[in-house]
């Protein structure tokens, strides 16, 4: 039988602990015994636990004080307290401050105990799925959030402002790394199709002998190994919006057929007899120049102008270096909640490399370097051993680096991150919402860090 789950049982008293584990291991719990702070130490570091029971005293150290180091280590494990008689004050004390669940007194009932771990464990179990839950809507928000406060960043969200609710195409150029899908999502979420299907087709991606069977779907027998008719992404995209990645890399002969669906808002399926209307809202992006590819015969004239209603160019990183320090800042809040990693700083030396790096990968660059800085970190502060290579051999590259030394901003990234929102509320006049947008946060996000770093809600 699959146990219930891994309880800690933590008492001295062998008698108590016994019956502890012949009541739990009925009720189908797996039970370890530990007779003191030392051996439950031992037990937290080689096995993950639900629940523990712990007494407030015990030989070698005070149990509130484990109970916390407990809580540490495993957030989500539940702790029942026990305590004698005239100790219940200083128990409730752990209720409070080191995060138990119950306080129970001795002497008590086994049985009592499997009722109240039920209960913990529930509430455990309400707490895993909340945490899940707001990690999968921060991931999600994480998909259409663009940050930057650099004045190319503010005209791409005033244009996203403009035309998202539009069903004009929409064609996004940027390099590789620079957040073109981020644009696209965001046009997604604000327009009236939001609701709708989101489909988004790399078309560097797809094998070249498979692609049009992707995009327009085919009819069992249409070709060889066409087992089953196959529903198109174009099709499936009806009713919402449409995303080709990497434009530029269909073949050309596709490109055709392409522009007869969007033009005449029908597909018909390989091998298919009829056609099938559809309607959705056309973006693509490219990360090379559209109109050089026309001219080198990698796209399609008649396509390029159908599919560009509207450009959006999105810059790259060394283009906005003012941006970089909010950057850092969000990505790692992000990466040290995602991986729950106690990483508090970043050092000086670390943080001027950051800042002095050309990134020709871009955001998504400077992204997988905080992340990968965030998992190796051995200390609270990420130093430049924890680095990617690149900026570890910044000082030995030939290349200049994008922002020179003297115009590093100096103090701290907690300072730099107070200077960023101060300077984009007087750039606003303190309008918090103008504010919030400039700097790509949410408003509740921009009050927060205000209060953290004391800054006044009104103008001083």
């Amino acid at each position: 039988m699959k146990h219930a789950g891994t309880i800690l049982v933590v008492d001295d008293e062998a008698s108590i602990a016994d019956a502890l584990r012949l009541t739990l291991e009925g009720e189908g719990y797996s039970v370890r015994i530990a007779g003191g702070v030392g051996t439950a130490l031992a037990v937290l570091s080689q096995t993950e636990i639900q629940a523990a029971v712990v007494d407030l005293r015990l030989p070698d150290g005070d149990g509130l004080e484990l109970t916390r180091e407990l809580r540490a280590r495993h957030p989500l494990a539940q702790v029942l307290v026990i305590t004698a008689y005239g100790s219940v004050r200083k128990a409730m004390e752990a209720t409070k401050s080191a995060g138990a669940f119950y306080v129970l007194e001795k002497p008590f009932d086994p049985d009592e105990v499997v009722g109240l771990l039920r209960k913990a464990l529930e509430h455990r179990k309400l707490v895993a799925e909340n945490s899940d839950l707001k990690r999968r809507l921060a991931e999600q928000a994480a998909d259409t959030e663009i940050l930057g406060s650099a004045p190319s960043m503010q005209r791409l969200l005033d244009t996203i402002a403009s035309v998202s609710d539009a069903d004009a195409s929409v064609l996004i150029v940027g390099e590789s790394g620079t957040g073109k899908e981020l644009v696209a999502n965001a046009l997604h979420e604000r327009s009236r199709r939001k609701d709708g299907p989101w489909i988004k087709i790399n078309c560097a991606a797809l094998p070249k002998d498979l692609i049009e069977s992707e995009l327009f779907g085919h009819v069992k027998g249409a070709f060889t190994g066409a087992m089953i008719d196959k529903v198109g992404l174009l099709e499936e995209a009806h009713g919402g919006s449409l995303l080709l990645d990497e434009i530029t890399e269909m073949p050309i002969d596709l490109q055709a057929k392409l522009l007869r669906v969007i033009e005449d808002r029908v597909v018909r399926r390989l091998g298919g007899p009829k056609s099938t209307p559809v309607d959705f809202r056309l973006m693509s992006s490219t990360n090379r120049s559209a109109e050089a590819a026309v001219k080198e015969g990698h796209l399609r004239r008649d396509l390029y102008f159908r599919i560009n209603t509207v450009t959006i160019q999105v810059p790259a990183l060394r283009d906005r270096r003012d941006d970089i320090p909010l950057l850092v800042r969000a990505f790692l809040d992000r990466y040290r909640a995602k991986h729950t990693r106690r990483i508090e700083d970043i050092d000086a030396e670390a943080y001027r490399r950051l800042l002095g790096y050309s990134w020709p990968g871009n955001v998504r660059e400077l992204q997988h370097a905080i992340e990968r800085a965030v998992l190796v970190a051995r200390t609270p502060t990420i130093t430049v051993a924890d680095l990617p290579d690149a900026l570890q051999h910044l000082d030995d590259a030939t290349e200049s680096p994008a922002i020179a030394p003297s115009e590093v901003p100096s103090g701290s990234l907690e300072e730099i991150e107070r200077a960023s929102i101060l300077k984009a509320l007087d750039s606003t006049r303190w309008n918090k919402q103008a504010a919030a947008a400039l700097l790509g946060l949410r408003r509740p996000t921009l009050y927060s860090k205000m209060r953290k770093h004391n800054i006044p809600q009104r103008r001083p």
